[in-house]
């Protein structure tokens, strides 16, 4: 096996050397090219390093320049972004320009007997055209021998299920960090002694890599500050540990549309957003309108013991989160406006992080400030109502003030066709204090211009305060006219309506699609959420609580539709992401993809399509197999939809392509090759 990965390491150095020798052989019958001919498209060619790349036995101190020659003038593009070393150093190396070469002076000690990579990304460009050199590394020792254990693996975001791309791959022997059963702090704790970095398709190769076992971790490094930020930087983490003596072989060749080499992938991250740990603490609050306040909590989910305020009775006080963790709740008073002083004072008891961050119960005072503060539109009408009024005044007139404009505040459309299986939603800006439901009246109109009454109720919303639904029986051939009589409706402000009328009609369903669903549920239980997204991958629909059984999409636009299918492991109706310190690894989320590789279908108004869906396949486990295949299937797909692209732009396109497609011939006879090694 180990003879197997040298021989893999002697390949991904022949890549790149026969890359550098292929582009340099077409350069040299280029570099004369006249001017007004093809635009140079090839990248700059190593032709000199000084000391030798993968050097042995060099000095952990006072280890001088390292200088890269190259065939033309070249430009260094986004370091700070592309360049990293592995292991990192404390003191970044500098790179500077000298003639058509770079000089790189390391500032750091060394370890000892350690493998050292200078990785530079595509931060080397030729000086012309800008065209990256791809994947350049610089390679050295310390000690007498490389490292050679060659690792591949694919990084993905859990949720979207797609490419994650430039993330970092930390590398950390496993005999050299702690190992506290359901806690991780090893990337917090601890730096990774080999640091690989995946392409834009997702796909790492990480080198340089000692047969032994390693915990391996995914970061997407967003700060390009080579740390690890929760709540900030996407993470991914594999259970248990792995050696790379110990892994099946992979296949390795030139992508020659990217311009880099790529592998097939033994090792599979899905990633995620952890949440960063914050104190807990009531970091602000302040009171926006005279009937609203707002409590802004350090950290979510903030346990609140008692809140009392003087001059308001508790049940008064209306508590309304505003986020999914209740780190934001907003106050509305549910008292008469003359009621209300100008300063609320009250007390607070909540659960609150001490100096060595222990939740401690403690009690706060609250003083809720508030005054009238005139908008300049506002300054600008009362200005000119007092003209009017003295002028008035002045001529002997009798001036009387014009009625204001109500401030009761709501978003109901007032017109337009409803899908009867959503309804009406109206969103108002306080809570409601008062609701004469009896003395809502919607009416329909038939064809033959007969009118009927029609009983119709509205209902607060589960999840937020300020929505309501409005709901009745609706059917198809007519017209609704909805009346909201004046003073029916009152808010904890003291505002109320205006009439309101609107005139809907309903969705016909032969103008959409409907989509049936027959699924094969697995035996343990577990429970699915399937959505419906559209071509954009933007949710539409969605059924939760799935299981053995049809499900059925009504109202669907036409146009491409996917599935995202959640398996819903907890139950709790939403998708949930991982947690590193726990070791909880995010709730699987894949695309539906039909024994054709297809995951996106077209629909048509009026159609009725079906699909089956066997979770058993779907969520079947990954191997490096299932897992190639459905990278392939992917670049399918995604090479369609560039033809398609490619036939609506026209001949235009069809040149640049050709024109591309010639400078990236030059490395096909190279990249070919490593499609028959494994």
């Amino acid at each position: 096996m180990n003879t197997r990965r040298r021989h893999t390491l002697n390949l991904l150095r022949g890549v790149v050397a026969l890359l550098f020798a292929s582009a340099f052989l077409s350069r040299c019958a280029s570099m004369m090219t006249p001017t007004g001919g093809p635009i140079d498209s090839l990248p700059p060619v190593i032709v000199n390093m000084v000391p030798d790349n993968f050097s042995t036995n060099r000095p952990t101190v006072n280890h001088g320049k390292i200088y890269i020659e190259f065939d033309e003038f070249i430009q260094i593009k986004d370091q700070q972004k592309e360049f990293f070393t592995s292991p990192q150093m404390k003191k970044k190396p500098t790179i500077t320009q000298r003639g058509r070469g770079i000089v790189i002076q390391l500032r750091d000690t060394l370890l000892p007997n350690t493998t050292y990579s200078l990785n530079f990304g595509s931060a080397i460009r030729d000086n012309n055209e800008g065209n990256p050199l791809y994947s350049m590394r610089y390679v050295f020792s310390t000690g007498p021998e490389i490292d050679s254990m060659v690792f591949s693996g694919y990084t993905a975001d859990s949720y979207k299920a797609d490419s994650v791309s430039k993330s970092f791959i930390w590398f950390f022997p496993a005999d050299s960090v702690e190992n506290v059963p359901e806690y991780d702090s090893t990337i917090f704790k601890y730096k990774p002694a080999v640091i690989a970095r995946a392409e834009t398709n997702g796909i790492f190769i990480a080198q340089n890599l000692k047969p032994i076992p390693y915990r391996i971790y995914a970061v997407e490094d967003k700060n390009d500050n080579q740390m690890y930020e929760p709540g900030s930087d996407q993470v991914g983490f594999l259970d248990g540990t792995y050696n790379p003596a110990e892994m099946p072989d992979f296949a390795i060749w030139y992508d020659s549309l990217r311009q880099y080499v790529t592998a097939e992938p033994q090792l599979y991250f899905r990633m995620f957003t952890d949440k960063a740990f914050r104190r807990q603490l009531l970091s602000e609050s302040e009171r926006p309108l005279q009937h609203k306040a707002m409590l802004y909590f350090g950290a979510a989910n903030p346990r609140i013991t008692s809140l009392r305020f003087d001059s308001i009775p508790e049940d008064r006080v209306i508590v309304d989160p505003q986020t999914e963790g209740r780190d934001t709740i907003a106050l509305w008073f549910n008292v008469p406006s003359a009621s209300l002083p100008d300063t609320i004072k009250g007390t607070i008891t909540y659960f609150k992080h001490d100096t060595v961050n222990r939740l401690q119960e403690v009690t706060e005072d609250l003083k809720l400030p508030w005054r009238l503060i005139e908008t300049k539109e506002q300054e600008r009408e009362r200005e000119r109502l007092e003209r009017e009024r003295r002028k008035a005044e002045a001529a002997g007139e009798e001036w009387t003030e014009p009625e204001k404009e109500n401030p009761f505040a709501f978003k109901l459309p007032l017109s337009g066709e409803i899908n009867p299986e959503e309804h009406l939603t109206v969103d108002f800006d306080y809570p409601l204090a008062r609701l004469d439901s009896a003395a809502l009246l919607l009416t329909f109109t038939a064809g033959d211009q007969s009118i009927e009454d029609v009983p119709v109720h509205m209902r607060p919303d589960t999840a937020q305060l300020l929505r309501w639904h409005i709901s009745a029986p609706w059917k198809l051939g007519g017209e609704y006219t909805l009346t909201i009589p004046a003073g029916a409706i009152t808010d904890v402000a003291g505002f109320s309506n205006d009439s309101i009328i609107g005139k809907y009609t309903v969705f016909d369903p032969e103008k959409f699609a409907t989509v049936k669903i027959h699924v094969v549920g697995r035996d343990d239980g577990t429970k699915y959420i399937v959505q419906l997204l559209d071509g954009n991958n933007s949710l539409k629909q969605e059924k939760r609580n799935v299981g053995t059984g049809d499900i059925r999409f009504n109202y669907v636009p036409a146009g491409d539709i996917k599935f995202r299918i959640i398996e819903d492991r907890n139950g709790n109706g939403k998708w949930d992401s991982g947690n590193l310190v726990e070791r909880r690894q995010p709730e699987r989320a894949e695309f539906f993809v039909n024994a054709e590789g297809e995951d996106t279908f077209a629909t048509k108004t009026n159609w009725e399509i079906e699909f089956t869906m066997d979770m058993n396949r779907i969520f079947a486990p990954v191997t490096m197999q299932s897992l190639s295949r459905l990278l392939d299937e992917r670049e399918a797909q995604r090479q369609r939809r560039e033809a398609e692209k490619r036939a609506k732009e026209g001949p235009k396109r069809d040149d640049r392509n050709r024109q591309q497609n010639n400078s990236n011939a030059n490395f096909n006879s190279a990249g070919s090759m490593f499609n028959t090694f494994r």
